[in-house]
């Protein structure tokens, strides 16, 4: 199962880190990158677009000079990703961004990502697309992107109702090209488990959030680590799509999630306060469950990379052993 040139040997890990509405800024992308892990952010992080145009320039010639001064170390590629969705006044004018930055791999949620792979790989760029379904993974492959995002359920943000397990296998019937799995993971040992699954690559969001370099606010990653899997909320109440959040982060503006009015309210009508989705409501996955620190990106990817070593390492499991039958590695 095949990655694409841009990532082979640039890597530390296989893994993505996921882009973060109002979380993924540039010194997160940069860490990650730094790190061996591929760095991306949200296009709309930059506000207004004359600001992605510094970004992508900042990227370029920091992760250039990162290269240069230690050619043996792995440092990654940079993302972007697009919203594609037609309600979306910036995605034509920061697709043309992306294509004058000639970024090297651009992610696509919602919407057709057709526009994107022509324009992306006509400058020779790589272009992923989120899924949430096998449908949806099928209308991508048709519009010729080079990678799949299997966005499974128990991922922060907008996720899909579908196992990870389920969706991956799903997908992989039918697309033999570049896999990526998202959907709580947070350690090497769930990498590893990725792979095993058939996917190429494992997509990280909440985890990263949870650091140093994260533009989350302090009080948001806390509250990462404070929570568990109890303290989220799966609701479709504040953004007309089913999202994760974390539960007290709801609660504290007077808000009683066992009693949300119908879907997109006028949350400022019931909260105490003008409180948004994303800003105020915060999204996190399952993986909230394993999150017990706030560490730099670094020391996170290097912990994960020890990890990740000893699960390749695992032993067969006791019930092959002496299995004639049994197709040891």
């Amino acid at each position: 199962m095949p990655i694409p040139d841009l990532l082979a040997g640039r890597l530390s890990l296989p893994a993505i880190g996921a882009p973060m509405f109002l979380v993924s800024f540039p010194p997160l992308v940069m860490a990650l990158c730094r790190a061996g892990v591929v760095g991306t952010f949200p296009h709309v992080n930059a506000r207004p677009s004359s600001q992605l145009d510094q970004w992508l320039d900042e990227l370029r010639a920091g992760l250039a000079a990162a290269a240069s001064s230690d050619p043996a170390a792995a440092v990654a590629p940079f993302g972007v990703n697009l919203v594609c969705h037609h309600s979306n006044p910036r995605f034509l004018p920061d697709l043309a961004i992306v294509v004058k930055h000639r970024v090297p791999l651009v992610l696509t949620s919602l919407g057709n990502p057709a526009p994107v792979a022509e324009a992306v790989h006509a400058y020779g760029g790589v272009v992923f697309s989120d899924v949430v379904t096998a449908a949806q993974a099928r209308k991508a492959a048709a519009a010729g992107v080079d990678g799949l995002i299997c966005v499974g359920g128990g991922a922060g943000g907008h996720a899909s109702h579908q196992s990870m397990f389920s969706l991956v296998r799903e997908i992989r019937e039918f697309w033999d090209g570049c896999l990526v799995l998202g959907g709580g993971i947070n350690d090497g040992w769930q990498i590893r488990a990725a792979e095993a699954l058939g996917a190429d690559l494992a997509y990280i969001g909440t985890r990263f959030n949870a650091t140093q370099e994260s533009h989350g606010q302090q009080a948001f990653k806390q509250m990462i680590v404070d929570c568990g899997v109890d303290d989220l909320v799966n609701t479709d109440r504040f953004t007309g799509v089913h999202a994760n959040f974390l539960r007290p982060s709801i609660e504290r503006f007077g808000i009683d999630v066992a009693t949300l009015p119908p879907k997109r309210p006028d949350i400022a009508a019931i909260a105490d306060g003008d409180a948004k989705a994303w800003r105020d409501f915060w999204s996190a996955g399952h993986g909230v469950a394993t999150i017990h620190d706030i560490p730099p990106v670094r020391e996170l990817v290097d912990r994960m990379a020890a990890e990740y070593a000893a699960a390749c390492r695992l032993p067969v499991s006791p019930a092959l052993r002496g299995n004639s039958e049994a197709i040891l590695p």
